[in-house]
């Protein structure tokens, strides 16, 4: 019969979680309102618009 792995380290196991937080940079797309750079699918912090609708009141 087969017998289970022993248990991981702490520095193993945390050496196999750092590798898989190397992450892409976040992509930016062009605000279609106001041309100005935001995260895509997040509201546009310039002006508030998203999916072509005013979505959050902006502070002047």
């Amino acid at each position: 019969m087969a017998v289970p792995y022993g248990r991981k380290s702490r520095a193993k196991s945390r050496m196999q979680r750092a590798a898989n937080m190397k992450y892409a940079p976040k992509a930016f797309v062009v605000c279609g309102h106001c041309q100005a750079p935001k995260m895509s699918h997040y509201a546009c912090g310039q002006c508030g618009a998203y999916a072509g609708r005013q979505a959050r009141p902006v502070a002047e």
